[in-house]
């Protein structure tokens, strides 16, 4: 005789589960919600408590925990046949279990003495017990893969290549969960944990990394790292870098907007009332650069628009939305991706260095722009300068960025010196650079960038002030007739 344990908090799709067991000639051991679940169904089952001569016990603290459950799970056959004989242990062939949902209730803000109940105790080391003897029983954490389950029984029995599939999403589902309670725990009293752990579902290996010679994966169901494209080649480890570094800029902006990344930069960046306008502009910031970006737009694509991508090499492309129309007219570029825009996850920055990471958290923060030169900037500089200064945020240091009041002009990007960005973005100037405006992610140590700036055609600039050297090139600006704005923020990208 078969014998399946069923004990789950998740009831979707249990019902059809147990009938088919039933129908397969499979016995059922149940108990608890999952128990009445199948006695509401007219499902034939025994209860737990029944088999092992306990009963339910501390408020269903207590059910599986028996040695005629584990030892059901545990028992190797023909190794200890004679012992589950002895004691009367049926052996268990399938055990089916989902956990309390402590991962979903640590997010309500529950009095601790309240989260404790929905830590589950019993379904872990069911789950762990038949996992490690997975050469015998089959362990299902998930309802996803009930119909599997179903279609298995229906003919002959689990592969080993399945039983062996299952044990590792088990271990994986175990391993998540009693992270979740560590770090939540550790969080109650501590902003970093001594010890973080860490888990990303959804692993599909890349072609290769960086470059050919390495190998990568992408990990992850939301936001950029569970985007894949709705046509194209399969995305690289490369595009999703861009993607999420195009995206983050773009959701500075409000009104329609493009924003062109090359290489983790933005190479172009307009605002406009109409995205096809915006786009158009950004690209012509630096059309050189714009050939095999990635482009990000936070408005619909129509045909229009599309025709417009498709008349420049860009790898990737990404919008909330495309007409069918758009999506036609793209297929005309057949390796092109295109990615609908997901909602951004704020999630704490994890980055790898040799025998650890870095972990960065960015709590909320405010800004406090204030001028110190003597004259206020314009209307259009101001405007300018908050266009700059948003693309400052998110372009790597050392950087400088000259705009105007719709688009960027200049990008200077990575270097080790601030003069170096500078000169760097006048040389790339798409147009004349009178009346720009320039932002600085960190504060001008000397007036040397300023002056170069103002030499090139700017009016007006934004850091975050903080050098000991400001007066001296406060007194610079006000010499230059520039007007400057200090925020009390840096922002520092490496």
């Amino acid at each position: 005789m078969k014998w399946a344990l069923l004990s789950v908090w998740d009831k979707s799709g249990i019902v059809e589960l147990a009938q088919a067991l039933v129908k397969n000639k499979y016995s059922i051991l149940s108990s608890g919600g999952t128990g009445r679940t199948l006695a509401e169904a007219g499902v034939p089952f025994t209860e737990v408590s029944s088999y092992t001569g306990f009963p339910e016990m501390m408020d269903g603290r207590v059910k599986t925990l028996h040695p005629k459950v584990h030892g059901g799970l545990l028992g190797r056959r023909q190794i200890d046949d004679a012992v589950m004989v002895k004691y009367g242990i049926n052996r268990i062939d399938l055990l089916v279990v989902n956990l309390y949902p402590f991962e979903k209730m640590s997010g309500q803000s529950m009095a601790l003495d309240n989260l404790i109940e929905y830590i589950d105790v019993g379904g872990p080391a069911m789950i762990r017990a038949a996992a490690k003897n997975f050469r015998d029983v089959a362990v299902v954490v998930d309802p996803a893969d009930y119909p599997a389950v179903i279609n298995t029984i229906s003919g002959e029995t689990f592969s080993p290549e399945q039983r062996l599939m299952f044990a590792k999403k088990a271990f994986a589902r175990t391993a998540a969960y009693d992270a979740a309670i560590s770090n939540y725990l550790f969080n109650l009293d501590m902003a970093f944990p001594p010890i973080l752990s860490l888990q990303f579902t959804h692993g599909r290996m890349l072609r290769y990394g960086e470059n050919p010679h390495q190998q990568a994966a992408v990990y992850g169901t939301a936001g950029i790292a569970g985007a894949e494209p709705l046509q194209g080649k399969q995305m690289s480890y490369n595009n999703y870098l861009d993607v999420n570094a195009g995206t983050a800029l773009l959701s500075e902006f409000e009104e329609p907007a493009a924003v062109i990344v090359k290489h983790n930069n933005p190479c172009g960046v307009s605002t406009s009332t109409d995205v096809l306008d915006a786009y158009l502009t950004a690209r012509e910031v630096d059309p050189v650069s714009a050939y095999g970006s990635v482009v990000s737009l936070n408005r619909e694509v129509d045909k229009k628009l599309a025709e417009a991508i498709d008349s420049t090499f860009v790898e990737v492309v990404v919008a909330p939305s495309f007409t069918k129309e758009a999506l036609d007219a793209m297929k005309t570029k057949e390796n092109m991706r295109v990615l609908i825009l997901p909602d951004r996850i704020n999630a704490e920055e994890v980055r790898t260095i040799d025998g650890g990471i870095l972990v960065q958290r960015t709590p909320p923060y405010q800004e406090n722009w204030k001028v110190i030169t003597d004259r206020d900037p314009t209307t259009d500089e101001m405007q300018a300068l908050r266009i700059a200064w948003k693309v400052c945020k998110h372009t790597k240091s050392n950087t400088i960025i000259f705009a105007d009041r719709k688009r960027t002009l200049g990008i200077g990007a990575g270097q080790m010196s601030r003069v170096d960005s500078a000169k760097i973005a006048i040389e790339k100037a798409c147009a004349p650079l009178a009346g720009s405006a320039v932002a600085s992610d960190a504060f001008l140590p000397f007036p040397d960038t300023l002056e170069v700036a103002a030499k090139a055609g700017a009016t007006a600039l934004v850091q975050p002030g903080g050098s000991i050297r400001d007066k001296e090139v406060i007194e610079a600006a006000n010499r230059l007739n520039m007007a400057m704005i200090f925020t009390g923020v840096r922002y520092f990208r490496h």
